[in-house]
């Protein structure tokens, strides 16, 4: 049988080759060894979204959790990652588990933990489930069935979509979003989070609002080169004030203007800052990933507000939401939470945000995103995802590990923060980050500068000192 890892977010494989049933029932069976270990009365939360198979591997991790004497809380549908976590929150349950590999390609399945506080398991805890995964299936399937452990009251069906979208009624103003003459568009990628949004907006520009488990052979990842046909959409039809994306599994979001140009997520963690603390007085502390823009903190410390910068992982983000009074938390790669709701990355619950922001404040995005200029300075960014042989990408992390870029290009590094990979400071208000992945084989390269070329730019000298050759 394959070795089974967690990377940064959860354990993703693709589908047949290593995300199998019998795979999938030895990683519950370690989750169900975990829980039993860690609580009295274990019951776990489980759900898949879209993509393929997801039926299929969660019924497999449920008769596995049933043959274990845990109570099983099944989601009656499709759900989001953030429907999981919250279910676990309300349902007071041991622990969640949610059927989904999130933004990967369409080949690609996977499974996510989440705390019984509403956000990703901690390291520590996944790694203690990790080191239980059996080395072969240990759980006879067959002998389970799921109606009869209906029946018998081991598996209780819930909605947690209705969970969460209660939720949303009660905490947005969601009349003056609609009453706002703002019109606003929707890209599901054909995610989870189709049906939340026709539910609460039926007139709602949609788009990719379909059952597609193969979302159309696209990573279902809401940056600008996947999302062309939706800026399309908003260019063509000149009357969308904002338009939303939001992953696979919808907890990451992508943002556009009313041209059509793409809003990286850099800009939307400074104009929720914005919106949460000067205009609805909240306050707490601001949690950033090391490969977000130092804006954020650059703002935060002007405002006086607590601010720490954690390694790639939502979960580094989650674990001090639990424990501290923080106001945001929030990634480059469009994870981002915020205070008054759980410790999630949740991309519906962040543009809902937006459009309320934008409907009270009588002002286009644009303008916000002056606002936001005023206060920290204009920037732009771009990152570049490289697909490099393994044996090139850990001699460039070896070079970065042993300081041998003093420059790239042109451009002269003051300092490197490793965080977590090497984020080289430049002048000028400019870095460069250099950084594998934690979930696919690949290398990633961020940079940002107070334009879109010099971004660029940055970036093409960085190719060229590590070594890899433009596309």
């Amino acid at each position: 049988m394959s070795d089974i890892r967690f990377g940064t977010d959860g354990w993703r494989a693709i589908i047949a080759k290593d995300f199998t049933v019998e795979n999938v029932s030895r990683v519950a069976y370690a989750t169900a060894e975990w829980t039993l270990k860690n609580f009295k009365k274990p019951s776990v939360v489980i759900g898949h979204d879209c993509r393929f198979g997801g039926k299929l591997f969660v019924e497999t991790a449920v008769k596995v959790f049933v043959s274990k004497g845990i109570k099983v809380h099944l989601a009656n549908t499709f759900i989001s990652t953030p429907m999981i976590s919250m279910g676990v929150k309300e349902l007071k349950a041991s622990i969640g588990v949610v059927i989904t590999a999130s933004h990967n390609p369409p080949e690609y399945n996977g499974y996510k933990l989440k705390g019984y506080f509403g956000g990703p398991l901690s390291s520590e805890k996944v790694e203690e489930v990790e080191s239980l995964i059996p080395s072969e299936d240990k759980i006879y399937l067959n002998q389970v069935d799921i109606n009869i452990q209906i029946k018998k009251g081991n598996i209780n069906m819930v909605d947690l979509e209705q969970m969460y979208l209660d939720r949303v009624k009660s905490s947005f103003d969601l009349e003056a979003i609609k009453n706002s003459g703002l019109n606003f568009a929707y890209d599901a990628m054909y995610g989870a989070g189709q049906n939340v949004m026709k539910k609460l907006f039926p007139n709602m520009t949609f788009l990719h609002c379909e059952y597609n488990p193969s979302f159309n052979n696209q990573a279902p990842e809401p940056i600008d080169k996947n999302l062309l046909e939706f800026s399309n959409l908003i260019k063509k039809s000149e009357n969308i004030a904002a338009g939303l994306a939001t992953d696979g599994d919808a907890d990451r979001i992508g943002l556009y203007n009313s041209k059509g140009e793409f809003v990286d997520s850099h800009h939307i963690i400074l104009l929720l800052l914005l919106y949460l603390h000067k205009y609805k007085n909240l306050k707490g502390k601001v949690v950033v990933a090391a490969s977000t823009t130092p804006r954020v903190v650059k703002l935060a410390e002007k405002w006086g507000l607590d601010h720490d910068t954690v390694k790639v992982g939502f979960k580094y983000i989650a674990g001090q939401m639990v424990t501290q009074d923080v106001l945001i938390g929030g990634e480059e790669s469009g994870g981002i939470a915020i205070k008054g709701h759980i410790p999630e990355r949740d991309g519906i619950w962040m543009g809902l945000v937006l459009f309320e922001y934008m409907a009270k404040s009588g002002k286009t995005l644009d303008e916000l995103i002056k606002e936001v200029y005023d206060l920290v300075g204009e920037f732009k960014y771009c990152r570049d995802d490289l697909h490099i042989d393994e044996k090139l990408k850990n001699s460039i992390v070896k070079k970065c590990n042993n300081d041998e870029f003093s420059s790239f290009g042109e451009f002269n590094v003051i300092k490197v923060d490793k965080t977590d990979g090497f984020k080289f400071i430049l002048s000028d208000d400019q870095w460069l980050m250099i950084r594998p992945s934690g979930t696919e084989p690949v290398l990633r390269c961020y940079a940002e500068s107070k334009d879109l070329d010099g971004a660029k730019a940055i970036l093409a000298a960085c190719k060229t000192a590590i070594g890899v050759k433009e596309d």
